[in-house]
């Protein structure tokens, strides 16, 4: 079984920083891409970054400039170092990866449970 498990979310002053972490645990074949999305209250979830295996990333327009994404393919790990925060940025934070799980080719979609990330003065 698959488990993705976040850590990192708090409260956080406007303008401050905050590091997200996810991992991959069980048992699994390969970890392709991985990425984060996050939903405010009341609104849909919203893709916020992606990490491909090979390490090319790309970024919501919302956070680009302000937010980096990084993996440890050898822990299966994905991290999101966010900076420059604003009121805006308040949402629970889902960690996402696309696993191949066995054998096959096929690839599957796993979720953590999310973190809340609180930006407030």
């Amino acid at each position: 079984q698959v488990q993705l498990v976040e850590s990192g979310g708090g409260l956080v002053q406007p303008g401050g920083s905050l590091r997200l972490s996810c991992a991959a645990s069980g048992t699994f074949f390969r970890v392709n891409a991985m990425a984060w999305f996050r939903q405010a209250p009341g609104k849909q979830r919203d893709w916020v970054a992606t990490i491909l295996s090979s390490g090319i990333t790309s970024f919501a327009d919302s956070v680009k400039g302000r937010f980096t994404i990084s993996r440890d393919s050898a822990k299966n790990t994905v991290s999101l170092q966010m900076g420059s925060l604003k009121s805006e940025d308040t949402a629970v934070y889902y960690c996402n990866a696309a696993i191949r799980v066995g054998a096959s080719p096929d690839v599957s979609d796993y979720w953590g449970q999310g973190t809340q990330v609180t930006v407030s003065s």
